[in-house]
Parts: structure tokens; C-alpha cells; sequence
């Protein structure tokens, strides 16, 4: 047993537990101080259970809480890389006939009420050497800096999740450095249940990202691969890039209509522990997601003339750098008394925009029957929004 006061010594002037800490149950009460220790159950990553500390993840939207683009997609298959559903999740396609269907799901276990699930609807038995199917998240340099990446001390890095699937299958999870062309993967098993997976990568020693906020590493779920992705031995630690060990071993998610993954809580921190998953709020994850994109439902401006209006909007957040804009629908405006204004089915993009990492402005054609120089407002009511986007 150990005493409350060794405890206290232990936590610091600062209250808080650090470093490599095993505990066993702390039964002793104390008086006089204010303090009542009684049960603890203190061990690496937490008490009770429960993590210490905060901020840990460096993985946004990993409960797949936030679906600001649309909760499901279908037909996916089509080369190269978009994002379709939960916040921060792309997909990435290369060659393959197969086809699939993404969606943002209620699937109510272990704390956690959302996934990410992708359902096969067009297989792809005869795998070509150039096929492959990625579901990818993308980091920000300047966010990986604590890994001390290309030092003598880089750390070590785990990385858990939740998945399930219809049935056993093995897929690779990597890590890709594309600036400096390094790469390390690991193969992970799915069954019909829900299980927790955990990976630690050790420290890569050579090579540091970029203080940036660019693309500098990504983290690729592979489910589908050619042979040149494939027919080498997968890479357990950081190296060269060869392309050929990048998924080896792995099954196709391709192989069968009846084939679904899923996935949620994914966490991403230091050291070769995996924690309880750091739960934050919708709240906290939706403005994280924003910095990437936003759906803009209100802004104000003027008519230019009587077939074109201009709107000036602030972000809720900063956005990671100038975003590109688009339209989720025809747009509908209204001068803050009773009539509506709908963009024609002619054109509904946006035919020029100035714009920064705070705010923008758009001008729009096809409309008509504007009062020039009358204000304006967006009415989001009738279904269309401007889009803001500078995901990575």
C-alpha cells in the first residue's frame, strides 16, 4: 500500500501526475487537509480508469460525431481523393471497379454513439497491380511537432481505434511522411464484433516534419490493395518508402458485396499506452472541424444589379488557410421583409470571391428581379448554403 503523503509527493506541487506511474490501490485517509483518499486505483494512463490530463488525441472528429458534408454517400469508388461524410475522413481510390457506400451511423457501444461505416455495393475480385482504396486522415505539420520527429529523442507514437466489420478480415494501418517520403505500417484484425485495436510506431530519428500548416503526415487505413501495394512484407517501423510493403497482407474490402467496416473512436498520443479515449464535447469537435470547413448559413451584402448579389460573411473559426468556395444548392436571398430571391437552375456557382482565413466575400449570379444596391440577406431556409473548404 502506499501512503497518501507518498501520493501528494508523487502529484507535485502542481497536483498533477506525470511520467511513467503504476500505483497499486490507495486505501488511507487523510485529515486536516482537506484531502480524502480512499480507493484509488491509480495506474499507467489514469485513476480509476480514467485518463489524466487532456488533449491528449491528437486526432479530430474520432468519435465521427461531426458530418458537416452530408451523413452518407453513395457509388464511392471513383478515382482519387475526396471527402464525403464524417469531418476529416477521406477517401482515396485508385483503379478499382468496386464500389461502396459511406455513411455517419448511430452505433451505440463503449461510450461511444456514432461511426464511420463503409458498405460494399460493387465487388472487385480481379485486383490489378495498380488498385487501391485508402481511408485517410491528414495531419497539419505544425501539430506534430511534439512527436520530435528526426531527433535522437523522437517519441513514440499509439494509435487506437474501434472497429467491426461482417466478418474477419485484416487490414494495415499506416503512417506516411509524403515530404520526406518515409512510411511505416502495421496489420490490424476486424471481426463481426466490436474491439478495440492499439498500434505503437517508435519514434522515426530521421527527418522532421515541417513547422507548417501544410499536409506534412497521413494516416491511411488500408481495405484495399494491387500488387504493387502488396507484394513485399509490410513495414513495422519508419523507413524508406517502398511502396510494395505499404499493405501487405492485407484482405480487399473489395471481395464481396457483403463486406462492411466500421469505425470510431480513434486516438492518436504520445507513448506506447493506449488510454481511454479523451470524449470531447459535439461542441468542442464541430469548431475543430471548422477549421477545415464550414458550412456558411448566413451573411449579408447588397444586389449589384438586378441579376447578381454580393454577400460578405465572417467565419465562426479561423480557417486553416484561404478556403475555396462552392455551393451545396441553389442559394436563396431575401431583403429582410417578405419576398425571397432563388438562384436560376442555369449556374449556381460562384462566379467571383475574395477571401482570407477570417471572412470572404462572393458575388453570385442568376438571380433576377433585384433592386440594385438593396441589402440583401442569405435565407437558408430554402436549402442551399455556401461552402468553405481547406481541408487538407
Amino acid at each position: 500500500m502506499t501512503r497518501a503523503s507518498d501520493l501528494a509527493r508523487l502529484m507535485g506541487a502542481g497536483g498533477s501526475l506525470s511520467g511513467a506511474l503504476s500505483v497499486d490501490t490507495v486505501s488511507e485517509k487523510t485529515s486536516g487537509s482537506g484531502v480524502t483518499i480512499d480507493s484509488l486505483n491509480v495506474k499507467d494512463g489514469g485513476i480509476g480508469g480514467h485518463h489524466i490530463g487532456g488533449r491528449r488525441n491528437m486526432i479530430i472528429n474520432g468519435a465521427m460525431q461531426v458530418a458537416q458534408r452530408a451523413t452518407s454517400k453513395t457509388g464511392l469508388g471513383a478515382d482519387g481523393g475526396t471527402y464525403n461524410t464524417c469531418d476529416r475522413w477521406k477517401t482515396n481510390f485508385l483503379n478499382t471497379a468496386g464500389r461502396l457506400t459511406m455513411s455517419q451511423v448511430s452505433d451505440v457501444h463503449d461510450g461511444f454513439s456514432k461511426a464511420l461505416k463503409l458498405d460494399c455495393t460493387t465487388a472487385d475480385t480481379s485486383i490489378a497491380a495498380g488498385e487501391l482504396f485508402q481511408l485517410i486522415y491528414g495531419f497539419e505539420g505544425q501539430d506534430l511537432q511534439r512527436l520530435k520527429k528526426g531527433s535522437s529523442d523522437a517519441e513514440s507514437v499509439t494509435i487506437s481505434f474501434y472497429v467491426k466489420g461482417n466478418a474477419n478480415a485484416t487490414y494495415a494501418l499506416e503512417l506516411y511522411d509524403s515530404r520526406r517520403g518515409r512510411h511505416a505500417s502495421q496489420l490490424f484484425n476486424v471481426t463481426s464484433s466490436w474491439n478495440r485495436i492499439s498500434l505503437t510506431f517508435t519514434g522515426d530519428t530521421s527527418d522532421a516534419f515541417d513547422d507548417d500548416n501544410a499536409l506534412s503526415m497521413s494516416m491511411s487505413i488500408w481495405l484495399h490493395a494491387g500488387s504493387n501495394y502488396s507484394s513485399g512484407t509490410i513495414n513495422g517501423s519508419w523507413a524508406a518508402a517502398d511502396n510494395t510493403r505499404r499493405a501487405a497482407g492485407i484482405t480487399s474490402f473489395f471481395d464481396s458485396t457483403d463486406r462492411t467496416f466500421f469505425l470510431t473512436g480513434v486516438q492518436m498520443e504520445l507513448g506506447s499506452v493506449a488510454t481511454p479515449f479523451e470524449h470531447r464535447s459535439f461542441g468542442e469537435e464541430l469548431a475543430l472541424c471548422q477549421r477545415y470547413y464550414q458550412v456558411i448559413t448566413d451573411g449579408n451584402g447588397s444586389a449589384f444589379q438586378s441579376t447578381q448579389a454580393g454577400m460578405s460573411f465572417e467565419f465562426r473559426q479561423q480557417m486553416r488557410a484561404s478556403p475555396s468556395f462552392s455551393l451545396s444548392a441553389a442559394l436563396s436571398i431575401t431583403n429582410g421583409y417578405a419576398w425571397d430571391k432563388v438562384q436560376s437552375t442555369v449556374s449556381i456557382a460562384i462566379v467571383a470571391s475574395r477571401v482570407s482565413t477570417s471572412g470572404g466575400q462572393v458575388a453570385l449570379d442568376y438571380f433576377s428581379g433585384l433592386t440594385q444596391y438593396q441589402p440583401i440577406h442569405i435565407n437558408s431556409a430554402q436549402g442551399g448554403n455556401i461552402l468553405a473548404d481547406a481541408d487538407l
